[in-house]
């Protein structure tokens, strides 16, 4: 079995088994996820095959099952669904242990921060696919989010920034933390350079950016099942 896969099996079967906790209960709501995380991977898994067809980023085949679909190794495809799974399962964690954590100053901050940071780096490399497309997007969630007072914003930033860490540990064992060659690699001609490690600081723009969709599309879908607040 591939590494990527493992690193894919191991996180999702982790947080799967505890789903079915009985404060949290995440199994429950699985049906509210499924129709959210397609809606909002397909297009980033089109965004995925085109920036691979044109060498903005690839994957080292040592570490693959050699099974693809188009110009995506499985263990990417996979990827845009489990690794969602676990973080709106963190978000629910975080609903059932901590329905009152104040979250709006935390909310403000890390908000303004990504905005300023990230508009700054897409004005910065303007010529750098990746940085421009990944930023831009990340600002653009966290302005619609803003401006549209979204109750589950909050709590989505709360799970994002709990996430942090398996996904640096994740990451950082996909871009070669901790192997001779990374999994995935990144042309230096479309990102920054700027690393945690070895993680390009793209990919924290990139996954809030999948990730916090993902998550409003799953609160819409299951306040509308339970008649709950939406905004």
């Amino acid at each position: 079995m591939s590494l990527y896969l493992i690193l894919m099996l191991v996180s999702f079967g982790s947080c799967l088994v505890l789903s079915f906790d009985k404060k949290v209960a995440f199994y429950k709501n699985i049906r509210f996820f499924v129709p959210a995380v397609f809606i909002v991977a397909i297009p980033f898994l089109i965004w995925d095959q085109y920036f691979t067809i044109n060498g903005v980023w690839g994957f080292n085949e040592t570490y693959l099952q050699g099974i693809f679909i188009g110009n995506l190794p499985i263990e990417e495809v996979l990827f845009f669904f489990l690794i969602p799974y676990c973080c709106v399962f963190i978000y629910e964690v975080l609903i059932a242990y901590f329905p009152n954590a104040s979250l709006n100053k935390l909310t403000k901050i890390f908000s303004l921060i990504f905005v300023l940071s990230g508009t700054l780096l897409a004005l910065m490399n303007l010529d750098n696919w990746y940085t421009l497309s990944a930023c831009s997007l990340a600002v653009l969630c966290v302005v619609f989010a803003m401006r549209g007072k979204y109750v589950w914003y909050p709590r989505a930033v709360f799970a994002f920034l709990v996430a942090i860490l398996p996904f640096l540990i994740v990451n950082g064992v996909l871009t070669g933390a901790t192997t001779p060659e990374p999994i995935v690699w990144y042309s230096e001609l479309h990102i920054t350079g700027v690393r945690i490690v070895t993680i390009p600081i793209e990919d924290v723009f990139y996954n809030f950016s999948l990730l916090i969709p993902i998550m409003g599309v799953y609160h819409y879908l299951r306040a509308r099942h339970y008649g709950i607040e939406m905004k």
